[in-house]
């Protein structure tokens, strides 16, 4: 039975391309790591999910027809799975122990997700990366990193962006947007306020799971946050 506090961090994949807008950027990848390993630091057990935009995106792969919507979202999959590598390998090179499991079978390169697995993983100290969202097509990395959370009886799910928070409109370009400190799941799925899907949020809602969006790029937020201070982001929970 697990005693320590124990989170599943969610990164976009586009939030690992930085000012490139493609593929990976090795200084945020360090950035990360070490946020990370500062947690472990701290006796946090920490899953990871990170999404794939930053490779390739399902819905813009099959857009014009000629790809298939499952076969888009498959490709999507195996972009996650490119990121959990890099995000292992950063890991590893600042000194955290990490395994990287996939909803899809790859042996050569990660092990196949079995929650007992993931579970033993968390409790012996090591981050555990999960890849290829839920394993299957017309499901988005939101809704693996809730249905992941659950599985692994985490405490909360914390969505890292780049922005400190739950706007009612791009903070990035109105700059009259309104900040939510705190939501209830169902001003969530408002059409609105884009937090995570609505499929991911009922998952949540029904499981009485926290989701916290803050910034990922201030340095110990999410230490900050699991501590218990909520200043710097906005918490989605019941009412």
């Amino acid at each position: 039975m697990k005693s320590r506090k124990r989170v599943l961090v969610k990164f976009s994949g586009e939030a690992l391309a930085g000012t490139n807008g493609f593929g990976i950027d090795t200084s945020i990848l360090k950035f990360i790591a070490n946020e990370i390993k500062i947690l472990i630091a701290n006796d946090i057990e920490i899953g990871i999910v990170i999404g794939g935009g930053n490779i390739i995106r399902g819905v813009s792969a099959a857009k014009d027809g000629i790809i298939k919507r499952s076969s888009g979202d498959y490709m999507g999959m195996l972009s996650t799975v490119i990121n959990s590598i890099a995000m292992q390998e950063a890991l590893e090179h600042v000194g955290v122990d990490v395994r990287v499991q996939s909803a899809i079978k790859m042996e050569a390169i990660c092990e196949t997700f079995i929650v007992r697995r993931a579970k033993r993983h968390l409790e012996k100290g090591r981050v555990v990366i999960f890849a290829a969202g839920t394993g299957n097509p017309f499901f988005t990395t939101d809704t693996a990193a809730t249905l992941r959370a659950v599985e692994i009886d985490a405490d909360m799910i914390i969505k890292a962006t780049k922005v400190d928070g739950v706007y009612d409109k791009d903070p990035n370009v109105f700059l009259d947007a309104v900040k939510y400190d705190k939501l209830t799941y169902e001003m969530a799925m408002d059409d609105n306020i884009k937090v995570m899907d609505d499929t991911s949020i009922a998952l949540a809602k029904d499981n009485n799971l926290p989701i916290i969006v803050c910034n990922m790029f201030e340095k110990e937020n999410l230490l900050n946050i699991i501590e218990g201070d909520y200043q710097n982001c906005s918490i989605v929970q019941k009412a």
